[in-house]
């Protein structure tokens, strides 16, 4: 059984940066996939960025490739997503999601994938 504490985020204008963090206890880290989603007012959980257990694999969606960055470090167990260059629309209550995988290459991209999930944590970006 894995837990996911997450903290970080908060009220940021358009343009600034926040960094959010997912700390795991119980369980292997080191082979757990992790991810990054976030459901907007109104919408759907969508999917944010993965990263493979090794490290060595990260995918993020279009619309926020080249701003946000998945990073994970399995000494402390925690998983990191830095978000630069913040749009209103990245508003939205940001979950991280943590499933386990047989090679440290794999990535999972869809919420259903993932068992173990963070409690959320508000990013609010203002105009």
């Amino acid at each position: 059984q894995v837990q996911l504490v997450q903290s970080g985020g908060g009220l940021v204008q358009a343009g600034g940066s926040l960094r959010l963090s997912c700390a795991a206890s119980g369980g292997t880290f080191s082979s757990y996939a992790m991810g990054w989603f976030r459901q907007a007012p109104g919408k759907e959980r969508e999917f944010v960025a993965t990263i493979s257990w090794s490290g060595g694999t990260t995918f993020y969606a279009d619309s926020v490739k080249g701003r946000f960055t998945i990073s994970r470090d399995n000494a402390k167990k925690t998983v990191y997503l830095q978000m630069n260059s913040l749009q209103p629309e990245d508003t939205a209550v940001y979950y991280c999601a943590a499933v386990q995988t047989s090679y440290g290459f794999l990535v999972k991209f869809r919420s259903f994938e993932y068992d173990y999930w963070g409690q959320g944590t508000q990013v609010t970006v203002s105009s």
